[in-house]
């Protein structure tokens, strides 16, 4: 059943709207009670490498919350002929609402720390951006066989742009490798492998189909069956 696109821009753009607010209601809440200098940044092995005004945080969170919702309101506008983002809407407002939504766990995890600061509670923020991390790849590969060539969301490379079949096999591809590498990538992370184990899972879910659709376009070429660029 299709769903219009009013609402369909209501449902999604309303959660968005729950989730910024909620964001900016937990640093309101917690803004009296943290140090006037907060950690924002964590290097690979959990050590505070960048701090920040408390002020800030308003910025980090609510606002680049915002920031994303009104750029991804933006972007079809700005889409030309044959490459709108209609026929894959709701796919793209899903995407829209699981980055906010990870950046909301982000900077909920940068003032659990700023509060745990006074506290006494420790944090490893570094592992649970990873899971993060991760959670966010697997999700993003749930739908990404979903997406339609665009401009702005998917794997865009300059084989998959040129080609709609390329683009439509490399993406079923992705879906694959990105649901598998961030289940991988969670698990290690849950297991406490070292850093670079989650990291060469994603990294490698997130390399493999951009070679696919190299392989695959030259295969195509070679064969004749490219269909034409557009």
């Amino acid at each position: 059943m299709n769903i219009h696109p009013l609402t369909l821009n209501q449902k999604y753009y309303g959660g968005a709207a729950v989730v910024v607010l909620a964001m900016l209601a937990a640093t309101i809440v917690a803004y009296p009670h943290l140090p006037n200098i907060v950690p924002i940044h964590w290097d690979a092995h959990g050590r505070v490498n960048g701090w920040g005004s408390k002020w800030s945080l308003f910025l980090y969170g609510p606002g680049s919350m915002l920031f994303i919702v009104g750029m991804f309101s933006a972007l079809p506008w700005l889409s030309p002929k044959k490459f709108e983002v209609d026929s894959f809407r709701a796919t793209y407002l899903y995407i829209m609402i699981i980055l906010i939504s990870m950046m909301a766990y982000f900077n909920l995890l940068i003032l659990i720390s700023a509060l745990g600061a006074i506290g006494g509670v420790v944090l490893d923020v570094s592992r649970a951006v990873e899971g993060g991390v991760c959670l966010l790849i697997a999700l993003l590969g749930n739908v990404m066989g979903k997406v339609r060539r665009n401009f702005y969301v998917g794997v865009r490379t300059p084989w998959t742009i040129a080609n709609e079949q390329v683009w439509n096999a490399t993406h079923r591809f992705a879906a694959k490798t990105f649901f598998a590498g961030g289940l991988l990538g969670l698990a290690a992370v849950v297991l406490r492998a070292p850093f670079w184990v989650p990291m060469t899972a994603i990294l490698a879910a997130a390399f493999a189909p951009a070679i696919y659709s190299l392989v695959l376009y030259k295969q195509l070429e070679r064969r004749g069956q490219l269909n034409g660029i557009s």
